[in-house]
């Protein structure tokens, strides 16, 4: 809901627990009223009649309330708009109108010495608590071209506290999503990636909280999460009067994003924020809310349960090993094969082939079609790896086109893992990856897409392009026109977003894509705290999870049970990716158990309310998920000295005066639920994690 005021200068917009307002002052200055619990639009008049502090010796009465600050003027705040012209740069804006429409809010400021026009726009829906913020800069003069700088999507505003604790997700490959909480120091704390997709080390995504107050069920939460798939920058700037802003957007510093001539627009990507008063599980629970609702496709249909091939095999591949490997996994109750890297051009090792979109003759002499058929008619969906944006030297494509790379004239062209990137901001670069996987999702029946990214940008040249700088924008915005068509031709096929695991994860990519590959690291250890970390953001409809081989060659090889794999990896959307011709007959027997009951818990996982009830920090941890009557608890027990009693474990969200039915103990629980006798029964010796499913009695 958005309301105006004040003679259309004051504009507040409320959601269902939240409102945020900002209004104009008579000397065109745009300041940041409220951002927080629910207010009238009396209340926020009010907040407007109040007088701007005046300012200390050598600061600005503008920095720490205005609501988007730019580079010029009376201003000494990291500038979210920093642009230059041949004679000058920064901006002196003038108020030029406000919009509304529906539920988006536009703010026109216009700088007539350079012809500037931008709009701010604002997202509030009704029904949710989080506001969508991005820009618009168009260049309206008749003569000359502008470069923007950086334009930031959105500053954020905290109101005044004595003090901040800030959260924020980082790692590396491996082991991405580490939730980390610290003090915020005065001074500026900046995250983001330099390396031209969204990165293993941090998430776009922070959350404050005041004096470190709020817990997992209560206390104020402010977290906001950039939509943006390449280089970015998030910037939480504690200012010396105790005030805190936090600035987003793309591009990793101001060397550049666009060069603008006359009639073009940039829009930046939409940077989120979000208040909560029910704590940090509450703030993930709206997140998750929003995203399933608002910008996940097709989010209300549960993901199926997928076998990858990939450490089954390697790059050894053949048609008739995938066929034995389908009937195995089909048998186990599987209903998504994957081939994976492997299956085209002269790609028998990581050094060759990847460029050439086409099945290689003497693996799949019939192409993908026979093997693809044979799938679906085992009832299982037939899904394929690609990694359209690398190529190898050693490829029919690079041969062709040594020039389709990013790359400097006159330096070294640096390959890791065997590749170079191409640059999809060239149009024919598009054109070639267009017809490759249009013609390629039209050759066989493809039902699934998993879209890796492995390496990063270096050199990331263009020459003979006037402003090369763009390419940084403009290779993602191509990657997802790209994705866009692809969708639209072949509205059947599901996209998955891989980047050497977590590389490529943000709400950008996940507008377009129906899951995300969350980690290499598929160690079931190791990922209770990645997929702790995962959902402080995202929910586990789009997070993909994989059983594999104990002792875990892969990564670290460390043991573990069968149950403990599985129940690690049912916290999200099921897979395997283990080798199954290894096996034993009990081995499959019990998956295949384990299969039936994510079948039968999956709606209430993957659509359902999540609880983090007990973090991966010690011996137990356990995650609920509520949806409608039904309840699931998965548990896990890392490490138990003798002799020690396992804590009680209270359920949340439940009705305090419904009775529960446990379906796996057969107890009857009322009120608050306590899962005590349940958990020491069920989680000692090699029972190492469990289940537990409770229904609500009528």
């Amino acid at each position: 809901m958005i309301e105006l005021g004040d003679n259309g200068r004051l504009w507040l917009l409320s959601g269902r627990t939240s409102s945020y307002a900002l209004h104009l002052t008579d000397r065109e200055e745009l300041l940041h009223l409220h951002w927080g619990p629910r207010i009238s639009a009396a209340d926020a008049a009010a907040l407007a009649r109040e007088p701007l502090p005046p300012p200390w010796p050598f600061e600005s009465r503008l920095d720490g309330v205005e609501e988007y600050p730019v580079e010029g003027g009376p201003r000494f705040v990291r500038p979210a708009l920093s642009v230059r012209t041949g004679q000058a740069r920064g901006t002196e804006w003038r108020f030029a109108g406000s919009d509304v429409d529906g539920d988006e809010l536009r703010l026109t400021f216009t700088d007539p010495a350079n012809g500037l026009a931008l709009t701010l726009h604002y997202r509030m829906r009704d029904d949710f608590d989080v506001v969508e913020r991005w820009v618009t800069a168009a260049l309206q003069g008749a003569d000359g071209a502008l470069e923007l700088l950086r334009a930031d999507a959105a500053v954020w505003t905290l109101p005044e506290r004595d003090g901040w604790r800030l959260s924020q997700l980082h790692g590396r490959w491996a082991a991405e999503s580490r939730l980390v909480r610290s003090e915020l120091a005065p001074g500026e704390k900046v995250l983001g990636s330099r390396r031209g997709h969204t990165g293993h080390h941090h998430l776009p995504w922070v959350a404050l909280d005041a004096d470190g107050a709020a817990t997992e069920e209560s206390g104020e939460v402010y977290g906001c999460a950039l939509g943006w798939s390449g280089s970015w920058r998030i910037a939480v700037h504690a200012l010396p009067d105790g005030r805190v802003q936090i600035n987003g957007g793309a591009g990793h510093d101001d060397a550049g994003l666009v060069m603008l001539a006359p009639g073009q627009a940039y829009t930046s990507p939409v940077f989120a924020g979000l208040w909560s008063g029910g704590g940090f599980g509450g703030a993930s629970r709206e997140w998750h809310a929003w995203q399933l609702a608002r910008v996940i496709p097709r989010a209300g249909e549960p993901r199926p349960v997928l076998f990858n091939s990939w450490e089954a095999t390697g790059f050894d591949i053949s048609e008739d090993q995938q066929r034995a490997l389908a009937h195995r996994a089909a048998d186990m109750g599987v209903e998504l094969f994957v081939v994976d890297d492997g299956w085209f051009g002269a790609r028998t090792h990581d050094a060759a082939g990847l460029g050439d979109w086409s099945p290689n003759p003497a693996r799949f002499p019939g192409g993908l079609k026979p093997l693809a058929d044979e799938v679906h008619a085992l009832g299982m969906q037939f899904g394929i790896w690609v990694e359209p944006e690398m190529v190898n030297p050693d490829s029919d494509l690079y041969r062709a086109h040594p020039d389709w790379v990013q790359h400097q004239l006159g330096r070294s062209r640096t390959e890791f893992r065997n590749q170079l990137v191409l640059n999809l901001a060239r149009r024919d670069v598009r054109a070639y990856l267009w017809e490759q996987l249009d013609g390629l999702l039209a050759s066989a029946p493809v039902d699934y897409v998993k879209w890796d990214f492995n390496r990063c940008f270096t050199e990331a040249g263009w020459p003979d392009e006037p402003y090369p700088q763009k390419l940084w924008v403009e290779h993602v915005e191509a990657f997802y026109a790209l994705l866009d068509q692809l969708r639209a031709a072949h509205p059947r096929v599901a996209f998955e977003s891989c980047s050497g695991g977590g590389g490529r994860v943000d709400l950008g990519v996940l507008s377009r894509t129906d899951q995300v590959w969350t980690s290499d690291n598929t160690d079931p250890l190791d990922r209770l705290a990645i997929q702790h970390g995962f959902s402080q953001l995202h929910p586990a409809r789009v997070m993909a999870a994989w059983v594999t081989d104990s002792p875990n060659e892969q990564l670290n090889g460390r043991v573990s049970s069968l149950r403990f794999r599985f129940v690690s990896a049912m916290a999200g959307v099921l897979g395997v990716g283990g080798d199954l011709n290894r096996w034993s007959a009990a081995e499959l027997a019990e998956a295949r158990e384990w299969v039936a009951l994510y079948k039968e818990i999956r709606p209430v996982v993957q659509l359902g309310t999540q609880y983090r009830l007990r973090a991966p920090e010690g011996g137990l941890s356990a995650v609920q998920y509520t949806r409608g009557d039904d309840t699931v608890v998965l548990a896990w027990l890392q490490a138990q000295r003798h002799g020690e009693l396992l804590p009680a474990v209270r359920l949340r969200g439940l009705d305090a005066t419904a009775a529960y039915e446990c379906l796996d103990t057969g107890a009857v629980h009322r009120g608050a639920v306590l899962l005590h006798r349940g958990l020491a029964t069920g989680l000692r010796g090699d029972l190492d994690a469990a289940v537990f499913r409770l229904r609500r009695a009528h």
